[in-house]
């Protein structure tokens, strides 16, 4: 698959930024009760068939993950039948994965994507099994499967978190279902290239100063995308390039990071607002420096509040 511009893609939400958002491809509460049948939406509410609000209105259902989505067969009778596919696909020279990739990416092929267990695996663990919210979007799971997997590669999922699956739906496997509502799929050093880099720092030394702060919340305990506070750090990853700025700024200063913290925001009376609190340490002095920036969590899609700005303990 070709290298997706990350800059390009529109922002699902104008966001407060002093320099222009990281737009990617380029962070669910449990309560909501998902139908296996969740493809077409309600026609009043704009949900998905089987989501019904009284939930919603207790705990939020929305996840923002970052992993790794994979594909697997649920049964043999659905491998035998992609082997039969593959044998009418030109797959003559290419690798196991290239000819798993081309085999999908066969228009003629797409009843097979419908068969197959699409999962999102957060730091290896099998965490999620995605479906598309609209029928439209499975070409989004075919993309997320490259012809060439590297360790560096993410997928972003935006979506809607269901019950458990049942067992005969990815053989054996009980994990949460998700309706996803988007997906972008993107290789690290193409989002580290894409963020915007602070004038007095030349890129030799901005790519491990940024690529360091997005593997520290991608390595966040338990982060899977599913509490309003892991949803506003991994919208901050990929949307909000500021946070790297004032990292660079901060280490060429003899800074350390030495803790995120989220908490609710004093603003968030009728919505569900967060403070992203990023703690900075000076090595020599023990001096501490805090930058805080504002995120509202509360529909599926985040959106940046305030901006990063300096943060003092009351």
């Amino acid at each position: 698959m070709e290298p997706i511009d990350l800059i390009d893609l529109p922002a699902e939400q104008p966001v407060v930024t002093e320099t222009p958002p990281v737009a990617p491809s380029a962070l669910i509460r449990t309560g909501a009760s998902l139908s296996p049948q969740v493809g077409m939406p309600c026609a009043t509410c704009g949900t998905p068939a089987g989501l019904t609000a009284a939930p919603w209105l207790a705990s939020s259902p929305y996840i923002y993950a970052l992993g790794r989505i994979e594909a697997r067969f649920p049964n043999p009778s659905a491998e035998k039948e992609f082997a039969q596919a593959g044998g009418r696909t030109d797959t003559a020279g290419k690798t196991d994965q290239e000819a798993f990739h081309a085999v999908l990416s066969e228009r003629a092929n797409h009843y097979l994507v419908r068969q197959l267990c699409w999962l999102l695996t957060i730091q290896g663990l099998e965490t999620y099994l995605l479906q598309p919210r609209d029928p439209v979007d499975i070409d989004l799971l075919v993309e997320a499967i490259r012809p060439a997997p590297s360790p560096d590669d993410v997928d972003a999922v935006i979506g809607l978190r269901g019950p458990i699956a049942p067992p005969e739906r990815c053989n054996g496997l009980m994990i949460p279902l998700v309706a996803f509502d988007q997906i972008y799929s993107f290789n690290r050093n193409t989002l580290i290239d894409a963020i915007p880099r602070p004038a007095d720092t030349n890129a030799e030394r901005f790519a491990p100063i940024a690529e360091e702060l997005f593997n520290r919340i991608m390595q966040v305990t338990d982060n899977a995308g599913a509490t309003s506070e892991h949803r506003a750090v991994n919208y901050l990853a990929l949307r909000y390039p500021a946070i790297y700025a004032t990292a660079a700024d901060e280490f060429a200063r003899d800074f350390s990071l030495t803790a995120v913290d989220v908490r609710p925001s004093p603003l968030s009376s009728t919505r569900d607002i967060v403070d992203v609190i990023f703690a900075y340490t000076n090595r020599n002095t023990d001096f501490p420096e805090k930058f805080c920036v504002r995120v509202d969590v509360t529909e599926e899609f985040p959106f940046l509040v305030t901006k990063m700005s300096p943060y003092y303990d009351r």
